[in-house]
């Protein structure tokens, strides 16, 4: 146990890279490889799936991946943790055992439950007076039930829905015999399980300077030596895609952040205490990082069958873009009546080049999103009626798909519930339940982190430059839920001095007006050189539900790098 414990990531969500497993077994030594297959959005797929199927409900996927390395795995020697579980953990470990069996590989199987909160939804109050009795809801489980899984032997763990990071937690804690009490070891592990969990967004996926990264070969997945204090270092195999630097490691820890206070089921991870440190080539040190007890209450992941939901987009072309649109909407919202669907959301998307050389210049698009409880309301009923339009319409009249009925989406609400109604059962292989208490300790969580010194502001007849944000600054956002999170931060010292008291919450209103209806909470991450806001209510009812062109919040980032503001000549 002198040295680290190498945890390698092949998963990042349900549909990422099918070749990532053998790519991270095959590329270099592992102890453990994770996939993380579960988001909020997954949780309504996996529940509609259970519902026509009682014994499905897990990430099909996986089980094809491990078809294919299962048995290089453990010729390897390297345990695989995964929550692909889903909704049914020990269905999917059930059929774990099957394919071992028929493959002639000796590998021991254990799996994670009490999750699943549905049977009990009603005594804890989970029912939502809206949309009555959930079809999903789960706790978010910690990393013990995976630890007490691999202490017993098992070589490969299915777990339900535990937090992303603990599928880097559990197995540092059980290698290194960490206590439940060891806060700062876990805080430590918690980060970079945090890094992990989307894959290639640690390795240069999805980076704001994309092209400074030699993009011949996809990103590899990243991969975590763990020490015993809890610091780690975040690297990938070598010869391998993109890159691992401060900054990529940076953009994914600000990656859906709420705030400074990581909360999770067995630490509360202090965000503003992480150190990075270049370590060399594709290597980023992680230390420093302080963790305090878990709140007194567990999170729940709740799926409501919402209504259904439709959408028709409208092609622009030439002139009068604008006129277009306008006529469009007029004729639609007339062709409604007076019963209109519960919600109809227009997008303009891009604008008509001047004198456009191809047809794809001259083009805007008008997308129509519409929600109600009714399918028929938003079904042929609204697309049939944008068709109709079509020789009454405006010069140029065309769609890009044809009619549809439209689907049913969910809605996603997260709960709370007491840490002692949660179970968290470790079924080892020999089929022992071993019932995991909660935490030994709890504390409520705290926003505010170590006082940082004040920056100045930069001089008043200091010359500026009008220049897009994302000259300076590099972004992430992403989806919690209705709430949509945006990271930014500087690139040098002299940068983050000028980007941290300039970059307020009024500033951010100013540059994404459409945050300007919606509370916004800012916090700052110095050690970072960032600021997060989190943006309330932004993406409406989560990602299935909502009708922004953007449900997921993803391009946010993007949106605020591109806008033009006055920065100072000096650091640029």
């Amino acid at each position: 146990m002198g040295g680290p414990l190498r945890i390698g990531n092949a998963s990042g969500f349900y549909g990422d890279r099918f070749s990532a497993v053998r790519e991270m077994l095959e590329g270099g030594p592992l102890d453990v490889l994770t996939g993380d297959y579960l988001a909020e959005l997954t949780m309504l797929i996996l529940g509609r799936s259970r519902m026509k199927d009682p014994d499905g409900g897990y990430a099909a996927t996986f089980l094809r991946q491990m078809e294919e390395c299962l048995g290089l795995a453990a010729e390897r020697g390297t345990a695989i943790v995964t929550n692909a579980g889903g909704l049914n953990p020990r269905a999917l470990a059930d059929r774990l055992r099957e394919l071992a069996g028929r493959l002639g590989i000796a590998v021991a199987v254990a799996h994670v439950e009490g999750d699943d909160l549905l049977p009990d939804a009603t005594r804890l109050g989970l029912a939502d007076g809206r949309y009555g009795r959930p079809l999903t809801a789960n706790a978010y489980l910690g990393a013990w039930g995976i630890a007490e899984c691999l202490r017993a032997g098992a070589g490969v763990v299915v777990t339900g829905r535990v937090t992303d990071a603990s599928l880097v937690v559990g197995p540092t804690a059980a290698h290194f015999g960490w206590a439940r009490d060891d806060w700062d070891a876990l805080a430590g592990a918690t980060a970079a399980g945090h890094v992990l969990e989307c894959g290639a967004q640690a390795t240069g996926g999805n980076y704001a300077f994309f092209e400074e990264i030699y993009n011949v070969k996809a990103p590899g997945f990243p991969l975590a030596e763990m020490y015993g204090d809890g610091s780690s270092v975040i690297t990938k195999h070598q010869g391998t895609g993109g890159t691992v630097t401060t900054e990529t490691v940076t953009a994914q820890l600000l990656y859906e952040l709420s705030g400074p206070a990581y909360a999770g089921p067995d630490v509360t991870a202090r965000f503003d205490t992480i150190e990075l440190r270049q370590d060399g080539p594709d290597r980023v040190r992680i230390s420093g990082v302080r963790g305090t007890p878990p709140p007194p209450t567990t999170k729940v992941c709740l799926n409501h069958l919402g209504g259904h939901r439709n959408e028709m987009t409208f092609v622009l072309t030439g002139l009068g873009i604008e006129a277009k649109a306008d006529l469009a909407k007029s004729r639609l919202e007339d062709a409604f009546g007076d019963a209109p669907p519960a919600r109809v959301e227009w997008t303009l998307i891009g604008t008509a080049k001047p004198d456009p050389a191809t047809q794809g210049e001259a083009t805007a698009l008008l997308r129509c999103a519409v929600l109600d409880p009714d399918p028929e309301k938003v079904g042929r009923a609204f697309s049939g009626a944008v068709v109709e339009l079509a020789l009454a319409g405006y010069p140029g009249f065309t769609m890009t798909s044809p009619p549809g009925k439209g689907a049913p989406y969910g809605v996603y609400t997260p709960a709370y519930v007491s840490n002692a109604e949660v179970g968290h059962i470790a079924v080892l292989p020999d089929g022992a339940r071993v019932v995991l208490a909660p935490a030994p300790a709890t504390a409520e969580i705290i926003e505010d982190g170590p006082a940082h010194g004040a920056l100045p502001e930069p001089t008043a007849d200091a010359r500026t430059v009008r220049a897009p944000l994302g000259r300076v600054a590099g972004a992430r956002s992403g989806d919690k839920g209705g709430d949509a999170n945006i990271g930014v931060w500087a690139r040098t010292d002299a940068q983050w001095r000028w980007l941290e008291p300039f970059l307020t919450v009024g500033r951010l209103r100013e540059l994404l007006p459409e945050t300007r209806d919606h509370p916004v909470r800012r916090s700052v991450l110095s050690n970072l050189r960032a600021v997060n806001f989190v943006v309330e209510g932004l993406l409406q009812e989560g990602v299935s539900a909502s009708t922004r062109f953007d449900p997921q919040g993803k391009a946010l980032g993007e949106w605020l790098r591109s806008r033009l503001v006055d920065i100072p000549e000096a650091v640029l």
